[in-house]
């Protein structure tokens, strides 16, 4: 007997036959316990208990953002480099046009959730008036002294209603006590600055930063010394400030760097990771490692997918941004593979975002729109040969895979690590992506799967596609098809599996071999 046949025969007796009950040997406390069961649709029947480590509300909500903007400006903006040496004069940073809604609008048209700008980055420049440094907007010429880039991008995330995270470098290669001690407290009070009077506007009036972007580097001060850390103590400082912040480093707590700045997470990619022993920066877990996560890691750190939409961070006048199929891919690579993509995309001179990013961003929408509109899994009956509490459990059924209920999830019994899940379709669909998210306020659990199809002539496809992780989201890029059904084998996991999505999309733009 071919393979395929005894899977697909095995599937529909585990999906669709049920055994004949002789009533003769049922007796009546048993069918008044029966009928009491169907009745209430499962409603005793407790969800699965959290999985290792878990995301806090925040960490599920950052995730859920996908992409964010990246806006790397300052000094470097006008001098051409990249990372500023400390002794730029104060009115070299001058924009003539500054405009943050402009970013604000940007951002938000192109579905990005919020915006991180780097505040200070290893200059020492500060894009505030900070009154514990000599280096800032207020000794300079722009705007007479009196401008604040920050407080302009905070009115114009929050009347775009979008959320505002800042990078603020421990690296200062203009402070003058930079390799001493007391510089960790000075750079604690410029965090108490920021993150106490910039930000998007919470309903209390208060500032909200949504993301703390710390930066491992550690160079060099204006002194030849460098600085020991003091990490714990920033960490604080943040948790203590703004307790919903998500803080970034190559350990987190909150979000974890990915490893490269070529936009690509790891294939495998767990958002666990363990933290036990290492430090950002020089003292971090290896690259590869920040790359895929560790399978069940100590702590729920996710990953971030940093990179530029230029060749450079900051804006260069002869460079240009990367062409939409290099954005679809960097999508791919990042959102579609359990990661959030934090594009950067750099202003000008002027202060302006240039037109042709601007633009480039406007096509990549454009394109995300086309393919994601449509969900040809919608037109699906679907079935799983497991369900927690029993095929007629509506709380865990496997239709809460096709609706956009985030919170809806189909599950598994406690127990079970393997699962089909089966889409049958009355007329074939046409696709070539398929996404699967996980549930993950219970925690990571799936390591291995793969997925079949029928053809329109019977014929059962035994290696569409295969893989490790999920997470929050997984899309998998494979051939063109047309399926009659599409099963779903998920084949591995530290737990009992949760999924809360399945969806088949047809993309017809992006070309892979480019």
């Amino acid at each position: 007997m071919p393979v395929a046949f005894f899977r697909h025969s095995l599937f529909s007796y585990l999906c669709k036959s049920q055994r004949k009950i002789k009533m003769k040997e049922i007796s009546l406390n048993s069918l008044i316990l029966l009928s009491l069961f169907i009745i209430s649709g499962c409603t005793k029947v407790a969800p699965p208990e959290p999985f290792g480590a878990c995301p806090t509300p925040q960490q599920v909500a950052w995730q859920r953002m996908e992409m964010n903007m990246f806006c790397h400006f300052g000094p470097n903006t006008f001098s051409g480099a990249e990372w500023g040496d400390g002794s730029e004069p104060e009115d070299l940073f001058n924009p003539t046009s500054l405009n943050c809604h402009q970013w604000a609008d940007i951002a938000h048209r192109v579905g990005m959730g919020g915006i991180i700008i780097t505040a200070k980055h290893h200059d020492g420049f500060c894009l505030w008036p900070s009154a514990v440094s000599d280096h800032t907007v207020a000794q300079s010429n722009w705007q007479g002294g009196k401008g604040d880039v920050l407080r302009e991008l905070s009115d114009a995330c929050s009347d775009e209603g979008i959320a505002m995270g800042v990078y603020i470098s421990p690296w200062d290669r203009n402070a003058p006590t930079y390799g001493t001690p007391q510089y960790n407290e000075t750079f604690c009070r410029t965090l108490e600055e920021v993150l106490t009077q910039y930000g998007t506007k919470w309903k209390d009036g208060k500032p909200r930063i949504f993301e703390q972007w710390f930066d491992g580097a550690n160079g060099e001060g204006p002194n030849g010394k460098r600085q020991n850390y003091d990490w714990p103590l920033f960490n604080a400082t943040v948790t203590r400030l703004q307790p919903n912040a998500v803080i970034f480093s190559d350990v987190g707590p909150g979000c974890r760097w990915v490893g490269n700045e070529s936009g690509e997470a790891g294939e495998t990619c767990y958002s666990t990771l363990n933290i036990g022993g290492f430090s950002p920066g020089a003292g971090s877990p290896c690259t590869d490692t920040l790359n895929r996560g560790n399978r069940g890691g100590t702590h729920w750190v996710p990953a971030e997918t940093d990179v530029s939409i230029r060749p450079g961070w900051f804006w260069h006048e002869n460079e240009h941004p990367k062409s939409l199929n290099d954005l679809m891919r960097i999508y791919y690579n990042s959102v579609g593979r359990n990661s959030l993509l934090l594009l950067n995309v750099p202003p000008d001179r002027r202060g302006l975002i240039a037109s042709e990013d601007s633009i480039r961003l406007m096509e990549f929408r454009a394109t995300l729109d086309s393919i994601f509109s449509t969900d040809l899994a919608q037109k699906a009956r679907i079935e799983a040969n497991k369900t927690r509490g029993g095929k007629r459990c509506k709380a865990f059924s496997p239709s809460n895979l096709l609706n956009d209920d985030y919170d809806s999830y189909w599950a598994v019994e406690d127990g079970e690590s393997t699962a089909v899940i089966l889409l049958e379709f009355n007329e074939p669909v046409t696709f070539n992506r398929i996404m699967l998210q996980e549930y993950i306020p219970l925690g990571q659990r799936i390591t291995k799967f793969h997925i079949e199809y029928m053809d329109t002539r019977g014929h059962l496809h035994d290696l569409l596609a295969n893989g490790t992780t999920i997470g929050y989201k997984r899309i998998l890029l494979v051939p063109t098809v047309t399926a009659k059904d599409v099963r779903i084998y998920i084949e591995g996991a530290m737990a009992p599996p949760v999924l809360n999505r399945v969806g088949l999309f047809m993309d017809n733009i992006f070309d892979s071999e480019q």
